[in-house]
């Protein structure tokens, strides 16, 4: 689960995923609802870096009295059965979101929840398995992929004790063109798997008490999926 991550700056697209960043800027964390960078293959099969905002289904598009519901994040196992997420991934509209690192909730024990900060060891930044949409009016937006992670040796730390545990989905370097490139969506699903835990890293990165209240008030220290 993830609805707070570092993207990557316009250098690391360019030089890490060879793709030209867009013309606008976009914020150094992001959040449910902000804009930011996303890599899909374009229609010359090189890969191209547009702008889009984070959850499949902006909260600014949800029908006036509908239920609200977070779209950051797309279970793998069901993404072929929801609503929100099966059109676009049965026209496999699959991208990578770039990342430096994601920032998680680890529960300790009599101090709530502190924000981590985890990233690669191995790497240079990170390739998220995402999914986008585009809409009437030509705006993008984009969940990332989740795989269940219970046993994982980092992941497995991550939100509050007796909740589901659960990790992104990161495509290896060098798996990133078959993954833009795959267009059968029972292929597709081969590629969600657990990043080893011995090549990701994790330290205490607190947020700022202000923030820290914003954020549980609007129940992002425990994504909900």
């Amino acid at each position: 689960m993830c609805t707070n991550y570092a993207p990557a700056p316009g250098e690391v697209l360019r030089d890490v995923f060879s793709a030209e960043p867009p013309a606008s800027t976009w914020k150094p964390e992001i959040w449910p609802g902000d804009a930011a960078p996303i890599v899909r293959a374009g229609s010359s099969g090189t890969r191209e870096c547009l702008l889009a905002t984070f959850g499949l289904v902006p909260r600014s598009r949800t029908v006036h009295g509908a239920r609200d519901f977070e779209t950051m994040n797309v279970r793998a196992e069901y993404v072929s059965d929801k609503r929100s997420s099966c059109s676009a991934w049965h026209r496999t509209q699959l991208c990578l979101v770039p990342a430096m690192a994601i920032y998680e909730p680890c529960y300790v024990e009599g101090q709530g929840w502190i924000r981590y900060r985890i990233w690669l060891s191995d790497e240079p930044a990170l390739g998220i398995a995402g999914l986008w949409k585009q809409w009437s009016d030509g705006s993008l937006s984009f969940a990332m992929f989740t795989v269940s992670a219970p046993g994982h040796a980092v992941m497995k730390l991550m939100h509050a004790p007796g909740k589901e545990k659960r990790s992104v989905v990161i495509i290896p370097r060098l798996q990133w063109d078959a993954w833009l490139a795959c267009r059968d969506p029972e292929l597709a699903r081969s590629f969600m798997a657990l990043y080893p835990a011995e090549k990701m890293m994790a330290v205490p990165a607190p947020l700022a008490p202000q923030r820290a209240e914003k954020a549980g008030a609007a129940g992002l220290g425990e994504p909900s999926l």
